[in-house]
């Protein structure tokens, strides 16, 4: 089994949401970008949520995009054994420094956690930091139970937080 290991920390020093992946999947770490599987629905959900088409745009500008509206992006885990892309499958997860990114940002209002793994180690590792995690459905294909609407309508609940 592979070992993987996530990407840096993508976040401005103004930052006001974190959002946490838990650990990028094949697609991501063969491209080297952050939800590059094209059936991932991160990009619209996060455009929604700052009122850009970001998935029209390269990986660049969607970058560019998210730091003018004062958006972080990182993963839960810093490396784990994962055969394949699901979450499910990870094993022997060692978590990024969360705590020490998180006290850093002086203007982050939330760490919104894109699916539960995320959540799960964000909560623990966040614990008693003054910073509130959120969970946000996934952005994952994988993640197929729950409608788009609904996908969207929770993520859109990170506007009060720009």
């Amino acid at each position: 089994m592979t070992r993987k290991v996530s990407f840096s920390a993508i976040i401005q020093r103004d930052a006001r949401i974190l959002i946490l992946g838990s650990l990028p999947g094949e697609a991501s770490l063969a491209a080297a970008q952050y939800y590059a599987h094209p059936r991932n629905h991160f990009w619209r959900l996060i455009g929604a949520v700052v009122g850009d088409d970001l998935a029209g745009l390269t990986y660049t500008e969607r970058l560019a995009a998210l730091t003018r509206h004062r958006v972080g992006l990182w993963d839960a885990v810093a490396t784990a054994q994962r055969r394949g892309s699901l979450d499910s499958a990870i094993r022997e997860p060692v978590a990024n420094q969360l705590r020490s990114l998180v006290l850093a940002q002086a203007d982050l209002r939330v760490v919104a956690c894109n699916g539960q793994t995320a959540a799960r180690i964000a909560t623990r590792e966040l614990a008693g930091s003054g910073v509130p995690v959120i969970a946000l459905p996934s952005s994952s294909p994988a993640h197929a139970a729950m409608p788009w609407s609904e996908k969207e309508r929770r993520w859109l609940e990170l506007r009060k937080f720009l």
